[in-house]
Formats: C-alpha cells, structure tokens, sequence
C-alpha cells in the first residue's frame, strides 16, 4: 500500500531516512563523544558520568578484548542490571568489533547455557550477584573468560566500598558461588588501558546485536540485528524526538537495558543526540525509585504499562515536579486506558504509545509525540518503513478491517543466528509476518486487533507457551500440558497452565515449584488447571484457542 500514513508525520519528520548515512554504531558513538565531550552521559546511583567519559572507558574495555584472544565479529555477553558498566561493556564491545549478548540476569542456568552455547559465547560480563547462575553451567558451556563486576564498582571512593560492602555482607544479596579465575571490571580496564586499541572496520552488514527473543514460537533465538538495522532505526525515531525535546532533556531509563525497547529507545538514542539518561538499578523498588525521580528533573521517561501504573500508586509520585515533563512512551505491552487517563491527569501529559519487536530493532511504529490524547493506537509507521495488513485469505486488507501485520524497512532483522528455517517462516523478499493482527484507519495509524495467537505478555516480556510446556513435561507426574496467557490486572497477564496427569497424587503446587527451578519467574505458571485430557486437532495438536476460549 502507499504510505499516505506520511502525510500525518511532524514537520521535522522526513518519509524517507537513510540507513547507510554513517558505516556502523562505532561512528555514531565517535561522533556523540566528540560533540557532547564535556555533558552528562549516565547517571546512576548518584553519580554521574560524561560523554569524555564514556569515551575513555569503554576505548579501555574494547582494547582489553580485543587483547584478550578474541576477534572482530565475536559474540560477547554482558549480564548485568542497569549499572553504569552496563554502556561501558556495551560500547566497548561495539568499539572491538564484536557483537552484544544481551543476557536476562533473572535467568535460571538452563535459559542461560541455551543462550550462551547459541551464541557461542567465549566472553561473558557479568555481575557478582548473579554469578551463581553461571557456576551451574560454565563447564557446559564454551566460555573460557568472565569478567565480573560488583554494583558499585563505578562509583567513587568510598561510596564504591560502601555500596559493595552492603550488598554483600548486610543484604546478603550473592549467593555463594565456584567460578573458574575471572577478571575484574576494574583490572579490565586497567589491561586495556596498557594495551592499543585498534578501530575495527566495520560495514553495515557486521552484526551488531544478537538479540535473543522467542520470535513467536519455541526456545529463545538470536535475532541478528545488524549495525545498518540499528543506525537505520535511530535515524528513523530521531526526527521525532527533535520535535518536542530541548537539547539537555533527560530520559528515565527504568526498563533494563539488556531489553531492546530501553536498549534502541533510551540508550542509543539519547546518546546519540546528547542527553542525560537516568539508569534505575531495581525499578521493582518503587518508593526508592519515586525518591530518585525527585532529585532529577526529567523530561521523558519510558516503560510499560505495569511500570506507569506502579509509579502513579507509589506514594509521593504525584508530588514531583513534571515541569519539564513532556512524555511517556510506553511499549512492549497494551497501554491501558485508565492508566494512560491517570496518568495525564497526574503529569498533564499523555503516554505516547509504540509498537515494535526484537526482529525490528525495535521501533516499527510511534504515536506523534506531542499528541495530546491516549487513541488506543500503537501509531504511524516509522519513515522508510512499509506495512501490509494481510487477511486470512491472503489479500490486502481494505482500511479498517483487520489481518496480520507485515513489516518492510531496514531496520527489519538478518535473521535468526543458524535457524534459516526458523527465519524463512517469518522473513520473505523482506517483508516480516509479525504474527499480530492489526488494522489501520484512514490517516495511516495503526490498530493491535490480537497478538500472536500463542504468545504470552507478562509485564512487557514475551512468554512462549513451547518453553513452559516443554518445562513442565519434565516433571514425571505430568502427561500432557498447555500453556495459556489469562488477564491479569497488575503484569497485563499471567501463565496458566492445564495438565493431564500421569500420578494421581500430583498437585498444582507440586508443579508450580517445579517450574519454579527451571523458569525465570515471569514464566511460571501462577494457576494450574488438571484436565482429564486436553483438545487437540485431527492431527494431534493441542488447541491451545479452544482452552483459551
């Protein structure tokens, strides 16, 4: 279809962008340090550190691996909570040549030695807190150096020792591991800071990210985002942001940066345009987090549904200054309706909604930003971005009527790392079948009519109904299982899960718990349903719509 979704776009909105305009993100970070030399780049914990900064440091950690054995085009995981490390390892993986690993820290060691051995990880960084989970699986896995790193070890002294030493020895927060030697951010950085540094050289096809996601079904896969997919998806939001932003806003980024709505739209973006980001370690700390939010006068702040609507029941919330508020941006789940009216009635702004996915790097569509009501819509395509709304008798949709959304631009995947089959399901000529069905109005905004059929959405992260089944078989009271997402009021949904019973002595608790070993938290199954059988196509297949239904 034509993109008449153009004629909606903001003056300083361009149709069409180009993704080839600098080489790789390694340019993009280059010219940010030079330009922004002297300004706040992240600040955390009360500290802050500037672009010069920033620049110094992760030239330091890309040199010491670079060092290290490794070479241009490796894969190198960083598993870590929002902490000033995390853009220093970032960037300077970016800066060696290689490619992110972005790691979930709440994974269980199964989740993780699937993606360490996918992605054939050598290098791993990783905070202290969560090296436990790494002992389970190191010897199971290819990574021969780990570079460990403690909360605090960006601050200065002695709040570094202090912070350090709380976690450890008064909230007991790491558990006691048996780790091959490792290295310490710190020692890192002073290797490579007696080692040189060479700028790899990179082309837009150089694999940048390997983004794990479920896609939409089964074990997570690396979606391959390459440097062209990121910088084109920089230059595709940027416009936007210039409309209603001044130079030094600040963005709060309390979605974590391993997940590719914070990594693409707060940390990439705003430092590629110079402003100040405000990274929160633990959100789920909501009073704390209010308490920060009010020594930092901030301009944009972005999360989910569940993250805005926990803000507005904190305490103190509605007491900040919102001055120099001009939005939030949610994505990742559906912004409810009586939320997104709460909060402007709080703030005096609305939330703008987007719509994106891990195979899109992310951003495939966004509200104007200066939009002064919540429509329920995820929004107008991005410039440079193409959408077909494909009916289930594989004809384009008239206006207004629903289908499956497909998506064409450049920020649209490589594909999913070794899964060409896997990757031709979903990407053809280009055009990449999202799986959710949508619909789009007259001026060109869209409309979620459904999500992927199977798919779960707990608080923003996608859950995929394969996994938990497939956790749950292998509890020996347990026949068959399916998984389904069922509403939930606080995280948007919740997994229930229906069992066929091999003992007659099994119980929900008895399952739960096994899930519990083996699932990051948001996968467990919260309800459990014993069926004495479960419906299933003339093929076999268990219908997961009719249990749904």
């Amino acid at each position: 279809m034509d993109n008449f979704w153009v004629l909606q776009y903001d003056k300083n909105v361009p149709a069409h962008i180009n993704p080839d305009i600098i080489p790789s993100l390694v340019e993009m970070l280059e010219a940010s340090f030079s330009e922004f030399e002297s300004k706040t780049a992240f600040i955390n914990m009360g500290h802050t550190i500037s672009f010069e900064c920033v620049d110094v440091l992760s030239k330091q950690f890309a040199a010491y691996l670079q060092n290290s054995g490794l070479k241009k085009g490796d894969a190198v995981a960083v598993m870590m909570p929002n902490l000033l490390q995390y853009p220093i390892a970032l960037f300077g993986i970016l800066r060696a040549g290689m490619s992110v690993v972005n790691v979930n820290p709440l994974y269980t060691p199964r989740e993780l030695k699937h993606q360490l051995n996918d992605a054939n990880v050598k290098t791993i960084v990783i905070l202290e807190n969560y090296a436990n989970t790494l002992a389970e699986v190191i010897d199971d896995t290819k990574v021969e150096n780990i570079v460990m790193t403690s909360v605090g070890d960006m601050l200065p002294a002695p709040k570094k020792w202090i912070v350090n030493a709380a976690v450890k020895y008064v909230k007991k927060l790491i558990p006691n591991y048996e780790l091959p030697s490792t290295t310490s951010f710190q020692q890192a950085l002073n290797i490579g800071a007696k080692n040189a540094y060479t700028r790899p050289k990179l082309t837009g096809d150089d694999i940048a990210f390997l983004q794990y996601t479920g896609g939409t079904t089964g074990v997570s896969k690396g979606a391959m985002l390459s440097h062209r997919n990121m910088v084109a998806n920089l230059e595709q939001v940027s416009g936007n942001l210039e409309v209603v932003l001044e130079p030094r806003d600040m963005v709060v980024t309390a979605l974590p940066l391993y997940h590719i709505f914070a990594l693409t739209s707060n940390c990439l973006t705003f430092f590629k345009t110079g402003r100040p980001n405000l990274l929160i370690t633990d959100p789920r700390d909501m009073p704390r987090f209010v308490k920060e939010l009010k020594k930092h006068p901030f301009a944009v702040i972005t999360g989910v549904n569940t993250l805005f609507n926990g803000l507005l029941n904190t305490p103190g919330f509605k007491d900040l200054d919102f001055s120099k508020f001009k939005f939030g941006l949610g994505g990742g789940m559906a912004v409810q309706k009586p939320v997104a009216e709460n909060w402007k009635d709080v703030t005096g702004k609305v939330l703008i909604e987007g719509y994106g996915l891990t195979e899109c790097s992310p951003v495939v569509s966004v509200n104007p930003l200066h939009s002064s009501e919540h429509k329920g819509s995820i929004g107008l395509p991005l410039p440079s971005t193409e959408i077909r709304i494909i009916t289930e008798t594989n004809a384009h949709a008239p206006i207004n009527e629903a289908g499956e959304l497909y998506v064409k631009g450049p920020q649209v995947m490589v594909g999913y790392l070794n899964r060409p089959e896997a990757t031709s399901e979903i990407l053809n000529d280009g055009w990449l079948a999202t799986g959710d069905i949508a619909k789009i109005d007259e001026q060109g905004y869209l409309y979620l009519v459904d999500r992927k059929k199977d798919m779960i959405l707990v608080s923003g992260f996608n859950v995929f109904p394969n996994e938990i089944e497939e956790v749950a078989a292998m509890h020996d009271g347990v026949l068959e299982a399916a998984a389904i997402g069922i509403p939930h009021e606080v995280s948007g949904e919740v997994v229930k899960l229906f069992v066929v019973k091999k003992h007659a002595s099994l119980k929900e608790e008895h399952v739960i718990q096994h899930c519990k070993t083996l699932l990051t938290g948001y996968k467990v199954p919260k309800i459990v349903e014993f069926r004495d059988e479960l419906p299933k196509s003339n093929v076999g297949k268990i219908l997961r719509r009719q249990l749904r239904d």
